[in-house]
């Protein structure tokens, strides 16, 4: 097995850099403000706040989330010169 390139070990740990920062966000959106959402007594958009996080917030989060991946994956696969070619 060859050895990684300079570019491509600078490439994998900007990768993982931005999958552990999103996966930070996942898990305190899912459990931590989950954990806390019933002590929050607040309305919010007319609703109880923690009936709004677990059903619309957290969602929302999630949509975001993949679509910041995607935006930034995209942009580094073209930075590196690994994007994939478009028809």
């Amino acid at each position: 097995m060859q050895p990684l390139s300079e570019a491509h070990q600078r490439y994998w740990q900007k990768n993982l850099r931005i999958t552990g920062v999103l996966l930070a966000i996942w898990f305190f959106v899912t459990f931590v403000i989950g954990y806390f959402a019933r002590d929050l007594s607040f309305n919010f958009f007319g609703w109880p706040f923690s009936f709004w996080v677990g059903a619309q917030g957290a969602l929302v989060v999630y949509v975001l989330i993949i679509w910041y991946y995607a935006r930034t994956m995209n942009r580094l696969d073209q930075e590196f010169g690994v994007a994939e070619e478009e028809e």
